[in-house]
């Protein structure tokens, strides 16, 4: 097996991961999309096999990901399982195994993650919000997160990849993977632990705006099936981040202003609902709060991003990457 691990400025993160990496397999891979901080170099240090991506294209985890599975296979062809993980993670003592393993007894599974852990959850709001939505259920899922361990036979099936999908890549690969009829499985056991070091409102817009773009353009793709991916997550962003807003102050004047906080109660009624649903699920008061009232406000910038996608597509502009660190 093998490990392909991508990266842009991660710093210490990136030493972190590779250090994880090359104790876990024969074979690691780094993919480099433009740093400036001396990654590549490190990376060859330590015994990786480094690619620097030509910046002569858009950068894109989606191809940052293809070229590190194209490398593997020209120097390891026999390679069955390919571990896919970002710069900014760590993966856990023992994750490989149980990954290896579980991909050797299920012949129809084509793809298996596990459980993500912020590191520092502590450090601000938006690193808790992204340690909680980490959280999910073992089982059966729809999409494996830009994490996972994947058979070489399924990846080269599927094609990779679209290189030009800048966010949501993940889901947007996994929908084609499930279309083969291959299964995507979340194990109840730890993978990696995340750094997401997020620690401003603006970084925390910037990846909402990201997410935004992503549903747009990956609903673009598969919204149109029976799946219909993304076509609802897009419409609750028309509909709270656009349209509520808009007939609430068209209405204004001619509601003495009442429309206004008739608004601001539908976000509190939202919110409220989003708490009881996190609270159904186990999480403790804090947290639910926490996550209702900044997955209210995400809609505004997530609108954002889902119009620069249109914009985007409506100019024949070419998809470049949103970063948030």
């Amino acid at each position: 097996m093998a490990i392909v691990a991508i990266g842009r400025n991660e710093g210490e993160r990136l030493k972190l991961c590779l250090r994880g990496a090359l104790r876990d397999a024969p074979i690691v891979v780094y993919i480099d999309s433009g740093s400036a901080d001396g990654s590549a170099e490190y990376a060859r240090t330590v015994g990786c096999r480094v690619v620097e991506l030509d910046s002569s294209r858009p950068f894109s985890a989606a191809r940052a990901r293809n070229e590190g599975f194209a490398c593997v296979m020209e120097h390891a062809p026999g390679t069955s399982f390919v571990q896919i993980v970002d710069g900014d993670c760590e993966l856990e003592e023992g994750w490989i195994e149980r990954a290896t393993n579980t991909l050797e007894e299920k012949s129809h599974v084509g793809v298996v993650c596990g459980r993500v852990r912020e590191i520092h959850p502590e450090a601000s709001v938006f690193n808790r919000l992204c340690d909680l939505e980490w959280q999910q259920p073992a089982g059966e899922v729809r999409t494996a997160g830009g994490r996972f361990m994947a058979r070489a036979r399924v990846f080269q099936e599927v094609g990779g990849f679209r290189p030009d999908v800048i966010a949501g890549e993940d889901d947007e690969f996994c929908i084609r993977v499930r279309r083969q009829g291959w299964k995507i499985l979340m194990l109840d056991a730890p993978m990696a632990s995340h750094d997401a070091a997020i620690t401003s409102f603006a970084q925390w817009w910037c990846r909402n705006r990201r997410a935004g773009h992503a549903y747009a353009q990956v609903a673009a793709l598969h919204g149109g099936g029976d799946e219909r991916y993304f076509v609802r997550d897009r419409r609750r962003i028309l509909i709270w981040g656009l349209a509520l807003p808009i007939m609430a102050m068209a209405a204004a004047p001619f509601t003495h202003y009442i429309s206004l906080p008739i608004l601001l109660c539908a976000y509190a009624l939202q919110c409220a609902h989003i708490v009881r649903g996190c609270r159904k699920r186990g999480w403790a008061s804090r947290d639910a709060w926490i996550y209702g009232f900044f997955t209210v406000i995400s809609r505004f910038p997530a609108l954002q991003g889902l119009c620069e996608y249109y914009w985007r597509r409506m100019r024949r502009r070419p998809m470049t990457i949103i970063e948030y660190k």
